[in-house]
């Protein structure tokens, strides 16, 4: 199978969040599978310092973009037997941030138009076109208008994936027709207006042949009128063509046993001593007596969203009975000014670290106990899956992809528990689920089986593309 994808962000070139993760992992197990994938997204200027030799330069692509003739450098690399394309063009993409500027709209409509013409001119005869959030997701919409019988595109079959449904790609309505060259009817008869607006993620969501989001749970909240950005009524019209798969991890990234950056690898079959190796060697650093008691890590973004009030509220509690807090991530000034009070008040017992070190985010994993994601809302969620693999249990909210990758004691018994769960957003919450976390933790049988459980967890991207080639099968009748 033929299967490109289309996104703002892939790893290792660009990444802001979770989407580049899940661009290049499925791509590199597609790969695997021998199915056909090329990447194609931006060339940005933050690129070139995470280049080891430069990429190879095809040449100069003009791209008909409305009225106007934008010549375009095209770029591309192989990265884990994926090949790369990348869209250059300096009055869009040479500036120093991937997203955050008021031109973002018509930025991100040109890279789309430039993606589907470096296809026709590369004569890739893609069985699949996936496309990721609302910077990429009115391809299907151009591909069923103006590719109709075309012999590179015309039978190709579309998915959107959708990351943060937060951000809805507006437009003017004017530039429908002057970016794209569509009919002004797709606004007027509401077939792309939302909110006032033709929204590209709405482009996407009607026209795609099927539509995913990052779990199942996740899904269920996009179609309920309370929790899905106002897109609820948008996906029920589709909801027959809409499912969630839950992400993945990288397992060559995130593996105790072959982690060349924490202290003691270890196995399902040698947790206690790899643990308690990691967590010497971690007290040694932070220059502590380490007096037992369980440690909660945390690694995040620190903001509302993730839950970090609910633990300035909770922590006080497991600290007093004896408890650690191992903390890496920035964010929300106001929160890091918690944080640091918080260790102001306990120097002995909370490890923060403000900023972020992908090295001691893998420390971290390896010495928690439990890992703290109490968050309002977390479409999938990456640090639970990247814990359950280090035998971190998580302790979390059920919400999102939370709630179909943490399962609690009381919900399916200790032969499959994996963490704990707390439903309703507040302090008294999360401070209950820990309090039953270090119950499980003083028994100690109990606690290896619940950490042998996590390990055992099949997080495997592997597992989620089985899942997404299934629908792409489905779509195209292929293999």
């Amino acid at each position: 199978m033929k299967i490109a994808m289309i996104a703002s962000e892939a790893n290792p070139l660009a990444k802001s969040g979770g989407l580049a993760d899940v661009v290049t992992a499925l791509s590199v197990a597609y790969t695997k599978k021998e199915h056909e994938v090329v990447i194609i997204m931006p060339y940005y200027k933050s690129i070139d310092a995470k280049l080891k030799e430069p990429l190879e330069h095809l040449g100069e692509l003009t791209v008909q973009f409305g009225w106007r003739h934008v010549p375009s450098d095209i770029h591309r690399t192989v990265i884990n037997g994926v090949t790369y394309y990348l869209i250059g063009n300096y009055y869009y993409f040479g500036r120093p941030s991937l997203y955050g500027y008021g031109d973002d709209g018509e930025r991100f409509a040109f890279f789309s138009v430039a993606a589907l013409a470096l296809l026709e001119d590369i004569k890739f005869k893609a069985d699949i076109v996936h496309v990721h959030d609302w910077q990429s997701a009115i391809i299907p919409t151009l591909l069923k208008n103006l590719f109709v019988g075309d012999k590179i595109l015309g039978k190709a079959k579309t998915m959107l994936t959708i990351h943060n449904p937060a951000f809805k790609g507006y437009l003017d309505p004017y530039f429908l027709n002057d970016f794209f060259g569509l009919d002004d009817s797709l606004y007027h008869n509401g077939h792309l207006r939302f909110e006032g607006m033709v929204s590209t993620l709405k482009a996407g969501i009607v026209d795609a042949d099927k539509i995913t989001t990052v779990s199942p749970t996740h899904r269920e909240e996009l179609l309920s009128d309370a929790l899905s950005q106002g897109l609820a009524p948008i996906l029920r019209l589709r909801e027959a063509d809409f499912c969630g798969i839950v992400n993945g991890v990288d397992e060559d990234e995130f593996n105790p046993e072959k982690d060349p950056l924490i202290a003691k690898n270890f196995s399902v079959k040698t947790i206690a001593q790899g643990k308690n190796a990691c967590r010497k060697a971690f007290f040694e650093k932070w220059g502590k007596e380490d007096k037992g008691g369980p440690i909660f890590g945390l690694v995040s973004r620190l903001t509302y969203q993730k839950g970090i009030d609910l633990i300035l509220f909770a922590a006080h509690y497991t600290l007093d009975r004896g408890g650690y807090l191992a903390i890496l991530g920035s964010g929300e000034p106001g929160l890091e000014q918690g944080l640091e009070r918080l260790r102001e008040q306990y120097p002995d017992r909370v490890y923060l670290y403000i900023g972020y070190s992908d090295p001691l985010a893998h420390e971290i994993y390896s010495v928690s106990d439990f890992f703290l994601m109490p968050s309002l809302f977390e479409p999938c969620g990456i640090g639970q899956l990247i814990a359950e693999e280090y035998a971190s249990l998580p302790v979390a909210r059920k919400t999102g992809g939370l709630a179909d990758t943490v399962f609690s004691l009381d919900q399916v018994g200790e032969d499959k528990a994996n963490g704990f769960l707390f439903e309703y957003y507040d302090g008294g919450g999360l401070a209950y689920a820990m309090y039953e976390a270090e119950k499980a933790y003083r028994k100690k049988t109990l606690f290896r089986k619940l950490q042998r459980n996590a390990m055992n967890t099949d997080n495997s991207w592997n597992k989620s593309a089985e899942l997404y080639l299934g629908i792409y099968r489905e779509l195209t009748g292929k293999k």
